[in-house]
């Protein structure tokens, strides 16, 4: 790849939280402690396993769970505060209830004391394997007990000058619920030492009561940025000091290698802060990358525009209607809405099939079968110019199908609790992160993911190519079913075509596809008859290009053609 191609890399993600993917136990037990069920370390991420990951065509990592967040691991030992387990979710705790700002989690270290280098040689690791590195960052709670053992001289926990007596404060770092103590609706573990907690703070998710329920995010307290929810005023002159003292740990992180973050439910912290931040970080670190994570397509582009992020989930948008088309009686038609929906800002939003948040693709909960991925994977990787994410062991075909702990079954990897999983314990074979334990549908999904990744930026029109959707002429088409079936090409004008024609159906179709004069115009096409390459199984197709009358194209059931000629 040329060095202007590089430049317009697209980014290929691979989330992964290192507690997991790399533990070797293999009989774990629902609610076990790190003693009993082990969890992965940063050191386990070698250069073999990194080198495994590359290959599928991924170049930036996001690891997830770095920060020290609270958990019922004890760890007094090292010089680090224990956590009241009856305000923690889980054995290890949540990744999101973020203890100390400056620290890493000890339980991902080979040696306590030296886990900040650990974290640091994994930074190095990772790019000397040719990708970026993200983190998380938290901007909107903290853990109940926020305890830093290690910030920087002169840096004040969040909290300690409050004024605990206001709910609303301009100087506050909290929200409080003032003559009032924290008392949740459920009855707590009650684990050791009663957790007391008076006046008590609002709860992470915007819960202004001293009383939260077992769906709330009890395990947290939301930050104060200047917002008073009581009368809707903002404060921001003088610069709140939670904006201060957050510009300081981003800047501590940034200073230390990261290639950027993945910043947590940023629409519930002030859009000024942002666009305050963000700049302000980026003329030291001009190459700094921030995702948001988002769900209201209204903000999208003021997050993009005034809030200064690079990227931005695109989950209730195109997540929401793969997720309909495979489990509800959603038309595939709706992916034209899709795509206008974020036309114009279509090359910044980040897609996926999978995170932490989200039930896994092979789950019962979604799809049952993982090879069924084929028309999500590629529609949701080749729609748009922008980056791809997929979550760790996606590729393997992870069901996450254990009870892990606090969240039972419910279909998604556990956050919450140590545990290992057999899917990725094969693929690890002793360190040797190869293929040789797994079985014949693992490698054939990995090998698709990996097609399609590399796809991403091998194939130009895939990496900076223009979108067509061909649907708009086709709705009445009766040899084409747009309820099962979606169909558009990208293309870079008279050099590179890639047609993709994706059948989300249960049953093979032979689509006979109408092309309009304007795509022809458009792309530079000509009427021909010609052999193209199907980019997914490396196979010559016959392909007839028609101003006049369709084109054929074959496709097998949830499965996709991916069609790529050349135009000179």
């Amino acid at each position: 790849m040329s060095k202007e191609d590089q430049t317009n890399e697209r980014l290929i993600i691979y989330q992964v939280l290192p507690r997991l993917l790399t533990n070797p136990t293999e009989d774990c037990v629902p609610f076990g402690s790190v003693e009993r069920n082990g969890s992965g370390k940063m050191n386990h991420f070698s250069s073999i396993l990194l080198k495994s990951i590359r290959a599928l065509g991924v170049n930036c990592i996001w690891y997830t769970g770095i920060i020290e967040h609270a958990t019922k691991s004890d760890f007094t030992d090292f010089g680090i505060r224990a956590d009241n387990p009856n305000v923690i979710k889980g054995e290890a705790g949540s990744p999101y209830a973020i203890k100390d700002y400056y620290d890493v989690n000890p339980y991902l270290a080979e040696n306590v004391y030296e886990r900040m280098k650990e974290f640091e040689q994994l930074v190095e690791r990772t790019h000397e394997e040719g990708m970026k590195v993200l983190i998380d960052f938290v901007p909107n709670h903290t853990a109940r007990q926020y305890c830093s053992d290690v910030s920087p001289v002169g840096e004040k926990d969040f909290g300690v000058e409050d004024d605990t007596s206001r709910i609303f404060a301009p100087s506050n770092n909290y929200y409080y619920i003032t003559s009032q103590q924290f008392a949740p609706t459920f009855p707590l573990d009650m684990e050791g030492e009663k957790y007391v907690e008076f006046p008590a703070k609002v709860t992470g998710n915007d819960c202004f009561t001293a009383f939260p329920g077992p769906n709330d995010w009890y395990e947290t307290v939301k930050l104060n940025y200047g917002h008073d929810y009581g009368d809707g005023s903002d404060h921001f002159i003088p610069v709140p000091d939670t904006w201060e003292k957050m510009f300081r740990i981003l800047h501590f992180w940034a200073s230390k290698g990261v290639d950027g973050f993945r910043c947590d439910m940023v629409f519930m912290v002030p859009l000024a802060f942002w666009h305050w931040v963000i700049p302000r970080l980026r003329h030291e670190f001009p190459y700094l990358i921030f995702i948001g994570e988002i769900y209201d397509v209204a903000q999208y582009r003021p997050f993009l525009d005034y809030g200064c992020f690079d990227y931005l989930y695109d989950k209730v948008n195109l997540y929401d209607t793969l997720v309909g088309i495979e489990c509800g009686d959603v038309s595939a038609a709706r992916l034209t809405s899709v795509w206008q929906t974020v036309d114009g800002i279509g090359e910044r939003m980040l897609n996926f099939l999978e995170n932490h948040d989200e039930v896994r693709f092979a789950s019962t909960a979604y799809a049952s079968q993982p090879a069924n991925v084929v028309p999500y994977l590629v529609v949701s990787a080749m729609m748009g110019k922008g980056p791809f994410m997929i979550y760790f062991a996606q590729e393997l075909g992870e069901d996450a199908h254990d009870n892990e702990g606090f969240a039972g079954d419910n279909h998604r990897t556990s956050i919450f609790d140590y545990w290992s999983y057999d899917t990725m314990r094969r693929w690890n074979n002793g360190g040797l992160w190869d293929i040789a334990l797994l079985s014949a549908q693992e490698r054939w999904l990995r090998e698709l993911y990996s097609r399609v990744l590399h796809l991403c930026n091998e194939s130009k029109p895939l990496r900076i190519g223009e979108f067509f959707d061909f649907m708009y002429v086709n709705l009445n088409n009766k040899d084409l079913d747009p309820h099962s079936i979606f169909a558009f090409m990208r293309y870079v004008r008279d050099e590179e075509v890639v047609l993709v024609v994706a059948n989300f159906s249960d049953r093979s179709s032979q689509v006979k596809l109408i092309i309009p004069q304007l795509a022809f115009e458009m792309s530079g096409m000509q009427e021909a008859a010609l052999m193209a390459k199907d980019l997914l199984s490396g196979r010559e197709v016959p392909l007839v290009l028609s101003r006049t009358s369709s084109t054929l194209v074959e496709v097998g059931s949830k499965s996709a053609a991916v069609l790529g000629f050349s135009l000179r």
